[in-house]
């Protein structure tokens, strides 16, 4: 009877420890299509959608209502920590690119 209690002690000890245990590792969690400031600096207004897709890569999002519009969008993350969050819009005119728009978000 006392070996059994002395078990069911020991066992509530490991549980309750291994509640507290820090976090060993957190995954890098990339999302979207990763675009740096050397892909940004390669485009050029009056540029094709298929030299933009070279460049960038497909877009994350095409608006069905607005064809002439691309969004990208890149974020990387561990846990509770971004290290980038990115939003890059592409407007194109008559099938070349007359503009974009960068938006870097708020980091944690």
């Amino acid at each position: 009877m006392n070996s059994i209690f002395n078990l069911i002690i020991i066992l509530l000890v490991i549980l309750l420890q291994s509640c507290s245990l820090p976090k060993v590792y957190e995954v890098i969690i990339s999302q979207g299509n990763l675009i740096d400031e050397e892909m940004m600096s390669k485009l050029e207004v009056g540029m094709s959608p298929s030299q933009v897709k070279y460049v960038l890569g497909t877009p994350l999002l095409t608006d069905t209502f607005s064809p002439d519009r691309w969004d990208y969008y890149t974020a990387v993350s561990q846990g509770d920590i971004k290290f980038t969050e990115k939003k890059v819009a592409l407007f194109f005119v008559e099938n070349k690119l007359d503009r974009w728009e960068e938006e870097t978000l708020n980091r944690n």
